[in-house]
């Protein structure tokens, strides 16, 4: 059990508001199911908040394709400027350019699952910082 937001932001799929940083890394290795809202009222003294239990299920993922040192800073990265495209926001990082990478750099850090960032992350050739 958490809090509601963050309950939220764990089990959000890509392509929505709340998907950021906390859902790419746990979904890379979790499977995660949202049950339910648990009210205020519920506790005493009751919280101003809203809790939720969720289940966060290993999968069959025991390593990424890619390291995980450079998969966390690509997704920190995207997501440290979630309004600008993967091209701009990952200025610092070259990439092993092919149409699939290309086509990637051209959308926001939502809207990429876990795969597409395990497929950026494998392409990157060098981070300057």
């Amino acid at each position: 059990m958490v809090q509601k937001e963050v309950a939220e932001r764990i089990a959000a799929p890509p392509g929505s508001k709340t998907y950021g940083i906390l859902s790419v890394l746990l979904q890379a290795y979790y499977t995660i199911e949202y049950l339910f809202t648990v009210k205020e009222g519920v506790f005493f003294p009751p919280p101003k908040v809203k809790s939720a239990v969720i289940r966060l299920k290993r999968n069959e993922v025991s390593s990424l394709e890619c390291s995980d040192s450079d998969f966390k800073a690509i997704v920190k990265t995207a997501f440290n400027q979630r309004r600008k495209t993967l091209r701009n926001a990952l200025g610092t990082f070259s990439f092993e350019m092919t149409e699939e990478i290309t086509n990637l750099l051209t959308k926001r850090a939502e809207q990429l699952s876990v795969a597409e960032f395990v497929i950026l992350t494998k392409a990157v050739t060098s981070k300057t910082v």
